[in-house]
């Protein structure tokens, strides 16, 4: 038994290694390529024996597990119609004993029209000049594609290949703009799709960011700054926003339009620049140019005063608040004796603040400061600034020993109240920004009555001093300077009298001033420059008022003094002589012009009312006149007295007359007054009626005579004779009776060429 077993063992091992027991091994078949399939391209099968070489085997090839084909090789290749699709098998024989495979698992063969690839970009509408632009070819079926490029025109042999879907410009010019077409290929030999329609790429330039920062200036440390940015051209809602600081280009801090940083600290300070990205697509901006952004430490207002800070009751005075290294957007508040607010910024203060004419309770210290911004944002307080207004006629003037407004530092110096009067009661005070107002006993001087002694000078003595009474009445005050340097201006404490010298001298410490060359400057800019040390103003006038100094090119430069001039009181009573004379001449100008006025309208009225009158009672006067007479006269004869009448007629002008006119033709005609007179007495000169019975004056007609100018051949005087004729009155007796008749001649002068009347002699009597 035991043998027995061990030979059917021994059976089988030789069984196994002559071959005759073994596993078959399994196809595996592989498309290429893979996928879909497009009519007219060429797919391979491959068919693999796992485990075996090619050699040793043949292939058999199943369609739909059917309708074998046979190949020697395990690759089989064609060209595809729409009918080759459907499920593929494969399996291996072989050669030797025709011993066969297991039959692969199937792979399912898809064949499809020719493909068309669809041609889309990155960018929606135009693309911006500089940024890049991709061109994608969609094509959704199977892989192994590669896809060829055209631009302008559909040609093979200018196509750029590449290897995936996708075409980029880096930098978009407008040469880029233009059609383009896409498709794809594979294979060998290369199978191509269709062309895809025509992408059109349209370029434009690309728009500019601009950024700004408001306050668009230097700012300090707790403000409020906003940081914008803006697009030339293109328009809010289709941008998105980068903000990068101190070109750090990858380090984007925010992407909105704007950016508030409050409160801003120094570390803020830098280079501000910004870009836009389209929204739709991504298409960026051209880069804004950079801003800086500059932070400063807290503001600090300055307070200065013009023309000075002391004042007499009348005077005007203007205060300037500023602030240092800023000049827009400031409002300001102005502020005495601290708490008392004058005016601020919610009534839209300026940065200047008048007080005209100054009063004496205007006397105090003065401050402001300013504000900017929709935070309200506030700089510090400035500097105290004290205005002193005194009366016209102070009674008492504080003397100053040296008598100079400037003064070194270890110097002496004697400070007195004097007056023309009693001066008793008044002490020495001061205004410094150290200890602000104080007395003299306070312990910077020492007091004696009315006189205030510092033995030894020091720079914060430097201030405002004056006298005051126990009332509270104030002299002048005067500026006291003390200075560190080697230099200072010796010019005086109280104002200078208009029409008087001034001499400036230069003082270097311990050493006198005909030793110094120095230069004289004037509200900054030089005067003179003097050899002797000095310089003099002989005639001083109002113009010369303002802030002096001193320089030496070596030893330095003196500070700064105001020297104030006042109007002198000769100048103050010519000048109101002066007004008064011109006011009086002006009056009495005026005047004469009224009175000439009236005059010729009194003349005028007149002239014109008598001109009325006779014109339209021409004819009346002429046929009443001779009646009206007659009857007077028989009226007076039988009083026994002869009445002086007047008669007048009408004044008419005629029209200039040519000289070829008649000669008997006059251009004017005058009217003149006749008067009457009675007949004197050749015995005792006196006067005799003419009797009733006796004559009986008649007017006969006015005949003009002429008298011809010899040398113009005008007519230059007209005569008028009138003749009185006497009437007999019938059945008496004949009476000789001579009337003196004196001829009656009017002298007219005519200007022919005018047609004027230029004369009239008085009428002769009758």
């Amino acid at each position: 038994m035991e043998f027995g077993s061990l030979s059917v063992i021994l059976l089988l091992v030789s069984l196994v290694r002559a071959g005759r027991v073994q596993e078959r091994p399994k196809a595996s078949l592989i498309l290429v390529p893979a996928g879909q399939l497009f009519i007219g391209e060429v797919v391979t099968l491959r068919c693999d024996i796992q485990g075996h070489t090619d050699t040793e085997w043949r292939y058999s090839f199943y369609k739909n597990e059917y309708q074998p084909f046979y190949s020697e090789v395990r690759e089989y290749s064609f060209s595809v119609v729409e009918s080759d699709s459907g499920k593929y098998t494969c399996r291996g024989e072989r050669r030797s004993d025709s011993w066969r495979s297991e039959i692969s698992d199937a792979v399912t063969l898809t064949v499809s029209e020719t493909p068309k690839p669809e041609l889309t970009s990155s960018h929606k509408g135009a693309a911006l000049i500089g940024n890049p632009v991709v061109l994608y070819c969609k094509l959704d079926q199977s892989a192994g594609w590669r896809f060829y490029w055209s631009k302008h025109t559909q040609s093979p042999e200018n196509e750029t290949k590449t290897e995936t879907y996708s075409y980029t410009i880096s930098s978009v010019s407008v040469s880029d703009g233009g059609q383009y077409w896409c498709r794809a290929g594979r294979g060998n030999p290369v199978y191509y799709t269709h062309y895809s329609d025509a992408l059109w790429i349209n370029t434009t330039k690309s728009p500019k960011a601009v950024a700004s920062i408001k306050p668009d200036e230097k700012v300090f440390r707790g403000e409020t700054v906003t940081l914008r940015c803006d697009m030339q051209g293109g328009g809010d809602t289709e941008w998105r926003y980068s903000w990068n600081k101190d070109d750090y280009s990858h380090n984007s801090f925010s992407t909105r339009k704007e950016n508030t940083i409050s409160p801003v600290r120094e570390s803020d300070s830098g280079k501000y620049t910004c870009r836009g990205q389209r929204r739709s697509d991504s298409q960026t901006s051209e880069i804004s140019d950079a801003v800086t952004l500059t932070v400063s430490d807290r503001a600090q207002a300055v307070l200065r005063s013009s023309p000075q800070s002391w004042l007499t009751e009348g005077d005007s005075v203007t205060l300037s608040c500023e602030v240092r290294g800023s000049s827009t957007g400031w409002t300001f508040s102005w502020y005495r004796d601290k708490d008392e607010l004058l005016s601020d910024s919610s009534r839209g203060a300026g940065g200047s603040y008048t007080l005209s004419p100054a009063a004496l309770n205007h006397t105090g210290v003065y401050a402001c400061r300013a504000m900017r911004g929709e935070t309200a944002y506030h700089t510090q307080y400035s500097d105290t600034q004290p205005l002193w207004i005194t009366g016209v006629s102070p009674p008492v003037s504080l003397m100053v020993s040296p008598s100079r407004a400037e003064h070194f530092i270890t110097d002496s110096l004697s400070l007195s109240c004097e007056g023309q009067s009693d001066s008793t009661g008044w002490r020495v005070r001061r205004y410094t920004h150290s200890e602000k107002v104080s007395d003299c006993s306070s312990g910077w001087g020492s007091a004696a009555g009315t006189t205030c002694s510092i033995s030894s000078l020091i720079t914060s003595h430097t201030g405002v001093y004056w006298c005051e009474s126990e009332s509270g009445e104030s002299s002048n005050p005067v500026n006291i300077s003390v200075t560190f340097g080697f230099i200072i201006l010796d010019s005086p404490v109280h104002p200078v009298t208009e029409g008087d010298p001034l001499t400036l001298r230069c003082l270097y410490h311990h050493t006198k001033p005909s030793n110094l060359t120095a230069e004289f400057y004037k509200n900054g800019s030089l005067l003179q420059t003097q050899t002797t040390g000095e310089m003099t103003i002989h005639t001083v006038s109002k113009s010369d008022e303002g802030l002096y100094h001193c320089k030496h090119p070596e030893k330095g430069e003196s500070p700064q003094s105001w020297i104030s001039v006042r109007v002198s009181t000769r100048s103050a009573a010519k000048s109101a002589i002066g007004l008064v004379g011109v006011v009086v001449g002006v009056s009495f100008a005026v005047l004469f012009i009224i009175l000439l006025i009236l005059l010729w309208c009194y003349r005028t009225r007149k002239d014109g009312q008598s001109l009325s009158h006779f014109t339209g009672h021409q004819q009346n006067i002429n046929q009443t006149s001779v009646q009206n007479h007659r009857e007077s006269g028989a009226g007076d004869s039988q009083s026994g007295y002869m009445q002086a009448e007047h008669v007048y007629d009408t004044v008419e002008r005629a029209g200039r007359i040519n000289k070829s006119d008649a000669a008997d033709e006059l251009s004017d005609v005058t009217y003149s007054q006749i008067m009457r007179k009675n007949r004197k007495s050749k015995n005792k000169g006196k006067y005799i009626p003419a009797k009733p019975s006796q004559t009986e004056t008649i007017y006969s007609e006015v005949q003009p005579g002429k008298t011809t100018d010899a040398d113009t051949g005008s007519m230059a005087v007209t005569y008028a004779e009138i003749e009185l004729k006497t009437q007999k009155k019938p059945k008496k007796k004949t009476e000789q009776t001579s009337i003196d008749a004196d001829t009656v001649y009017s002298e007219l002068k005519q200007n022919t060429d005018k047609g004027d009347v230029t004369g009239l002699d008085d009428s002769t009597s009758l």
